[in-house]
């Protein structure tokens, strides 16, 4: 059986995959292979990838929206979009979980010209610049001309004293954050360039899905009983994760949720971050 993916390449349907995908949602071998049998009734030759998806997420649904919840992150990543302000917000927070200090939206003088940074970051006296690359596009990746541009602006900036979180501050570090992928040059660039990337996928173990798995640091973009317009309303609330809403309904009732929906969300938000 022949699938099309996002890419437009045509690859053979992979039940394993689909399987392995559904296990770290946190279902069960149970509910996985009941997925996996009603889906493999339903494909069809030349089916695209994002059909099996929605597929699999709507079955997922009906039996557990957290671990549909689960299943939709790295779409819900990319609803932090269009803009990617609220993707750098979201940065900002994982970071701040690993105990680092964290500013938005810094503006600093360089040696030869100003730069507004992403982020910064401070830990054990460590100060980076993190520079977020948001892609709308599912198969859009950070080619090598990312780093090799912000390592230059890292460089005008690296010798220069600047008042951030003290008044006499250095940035020593660079990271680069994407919530797509890196192609191979742009990892072997940034490694030869001593510069941090952080991708979906990169690194190994230590990426954007595993920081979520580790520390339950999902977007409220992934709730699958809260509709687009209100998660866009608390993403301007400045609630960016779920476990914020954790014990605290002041937010949902602020965007005009009722008691009865307020307790559907809390309920998958706590089984999202396992607080049940």
């Amino acid at each position: 059986m022949k699938i099309v993916k996002h890419s437009g390449n045509i690859v053979d349907f992979n039940p394993s995959k689909l399987e392995q995908s559904l296990m770290k949602s946190g279902a069960s071998q149970t509910v996985v292979k009941t997925i996996l049998e009603a889906i493999e009734k339903e494909i069809y030759e030349g089916i695209s990838t994002q059909q099996i998806y929605k597929m699999a997420f709507g079955l997922l649904k009906k039996v557990s929206n957290s671990n549909a919840a689960r299943y939709n992150l790295k779409e819900a990543i990319r609803l932090l979009g269009p803009a990617g302000f609220f993707f750098e917000k979201y940065i900002a927070r994982l970071f701040s979980s690993e105990n680092y200090q964290t500013v938005n939206n810094f503006i600093l003088q360089g040696k030869c010209v100003s730069h507004e940074i992403d982020i910064l970051i401070k830990k054990d006296s460590a100060i980076a610049m993190v520079e977020c690359k948001f892609h709308m596009g599912k198969v859009t990746n950070s080619d090598v001309k990312v780093p090799m541009y912000i390592l230059s602006r890292f460089n005008d900036l690296k010798d220069k004293r600047h008042t951030i979180f003290t008044r006499n501050d250095t940035v020593t570090k660079c990271w680069i954050v994407t919530n797509n992928q890196f192609t191979g040059d742009a990892i072997a660039f940034a490694k030869c360039s001593k510069l941090n990337l952080l991708s979906w996928n990169y690194p190994e173990n230590d990426n954007l899905k595993t920081k979520n798995d580790t520390n339950y640091l999902y977007p409220i973009t992934c709730l699958t009983t809260l509709s687009l317009v209100e998660k866009d309303k608390l993403l301007f609330l400045d609630v960016i994760l779920v476990k914020e809403l954790i014990n605290n309904s002041e937010s949902l009732e602020k965007i005009g949720l009722s008691s009865n929906r307020i307790k559907n969300v809390l309920k998958e938000a706590s089984e999202l971050c396992r607080y049940l």
